[in-house]
């Protein structure tokens, strides 16, 4: 497979499925506008595991009503989202209960990690993703 940076515009208009997956920070927040959403091509699938708020709910509203392309959100703003919201009503949008995560399996792992992570530090050494603290807020 062969990656090559490209600009928003380039990225929602060519793309089969853009998938979504940020921490939710000040800059994120409508990080995916009404502009990008517009030049989703036919066909296409938006998913979007990371926070509702980085999507603009209000146009996607809007662009999910035209049916070009279907929206998988396992995030929504609000959430959950009212039961009257018309993204529920829409047969292009999939909505999941925010179920994007470990998993049994994962947290299994997840624990494995933890346990190793206070071995090294009680050893003194650098764990496996260890994450430094200047980093943390910017973390998904």
């Amino acid at each position: 497979m062969r990656l090559k940076p490209v600009d928003w515009g380039t990225l929602f208009r060519e793309s089969h499925i853009v998938s979504v997956h940020t921490p939710l920070l000040p800059e994120t927040v409508g990080l995916i506008r009404r502009e990008h959403l517009r030049l989703l091509r036919e066909n296409s699938v938006l998913v979007n595991t990371s926070r509702g708020k980085v999507v603009d709910h209000d146009a996607l509203v809007e662009e999910a009503r035209t049916g070009r392309f279907v929206a998988v959100l396992d995030v929504t703003d609000p959430e959950p989202l009212p039961p009257d919201h018309p993204l529920r009503e829409l047969p292009s949008v999939i909505i999941l209960p925010h179920i994007a995560g470990a998993g049994f399996y994962g947290y299994h792992r997840i624990g494995e990690l933890l346990v190793r992570a206070v071995e090294a530090v009680s050893r003194g050494v650098p764990f496996e993703g260890e994450v430094p603290l200047e980093r943390y807020e910017r973390i998904a």
